[in-house]
């Protein structure tokens, strides 16, 4: 089982509002299609990508983050809107190439608690993928207990998956080749977000879900290793390479 997170500055242009990446989303598309023809994926896929400049702009206009709610169903419909937009343009790339991709959408799935735990209920992703299908799921709003909605990452929503569901791999293929130091070279190797905090800093473009600081604590939650890559890289890891930055907070020494 692999889960594959698509990141939106990798698919989209986040410097202009609802903007796609054409040319990048159909070599992400080419990638996976040709990893499901061959022998790299073998118990399955579970994609999630997210929002870019379609869903992060809309958030940003309307102040929602993972904390910071909202009960104005504009606000909710605008981030929504915009994430199933983009959302249709993945799937139509992958069926173009005869990805068996269907949707699910976390704001009809997912919710969080009071106090902001989230809740994703996998099972069905996990019959999703049992019955030979590739879900693919987005960054979008949830129903947050006591603020109304808030906005959910695709970086949870892997966090998430990959732990119900047990993966054998987690991936992000992102706009860098890794994690980067402070002279722009990869970080090979990060097992405490101690020893890289100084070097990550925010996002460079609109983005409400905390940039790369966010994907290495999610993913040093993880039980198993996972890893960071840039585009060129994504048909590696698919392969059963790890690529770019590997990120494993289980084999830190307490």
């Amino acid at each position: 089982m692999i889960v594959l997170k698509l990141g939106g500055s990798a698919i989209t242009d986040k410097s202009r509002p609802e903007t796609l990446d054409g040319p990048a989303l159909e070599r992400a598309s080419d990638a996976i299609a040709a990893a499901l023809d061959g022998d790299g994926v073998e118990n399955g896929l579970v994609i999630v990508h997210g929002g870019g400049s379609f869903g992060h702009h809309h958030a940003s206009e309307h102040g929602l983050t993972r904390t910071s709610g909202s009960r104005d169903v504009t606000a909710a419909m605008d981030v929504h809107r915009a994430m199933k937009t983009l959302n249709a343009f993945v799937l139509e790339r992958l069926l173009e190439r005869d990805v068996p991709a269907v949707p699910v959408h976390p704001f009809s799935t997912a919710h969080r608690e009071e106090g902001g735990d989230l809740v994703l209920p996998t099972g069905q992703v996990a019959t999703i993928v049992a019955e030979g299908f590739v879900p693919v799921l987005h960054g979008d709003v949830v129903s947050h207990a006591g603020e109304g909605v808030t906005i959910v990452s695709g970086d949870e929503l892997v966090a998430g998956l990959a732990r119900d569901l047990e993966a054998d791999a987690v991936g992000l293929c992102s706009t860098v080749p890794g994690v980067l130091d402070d002279d722009d070279a990869v970080i090979g190797y990060i097992s405490s977000y101690d020893d890289v905090e100084p070097v990550l800093g925010a996002s460079d473009a609109t983005d409400v879900t905390g940039g790369m600081a966010a994907k290495v604590r999610a993913l040093l939650d993880l039980e198993s290793p996972a890893t960071i890559f840039g585009l060129d890289d994504l048909e590696a890891f698919l392969a059963g390479d790890q690529p770019g930055t590997t990120i494993d907070g289980a084999s830190a020494v307490d």
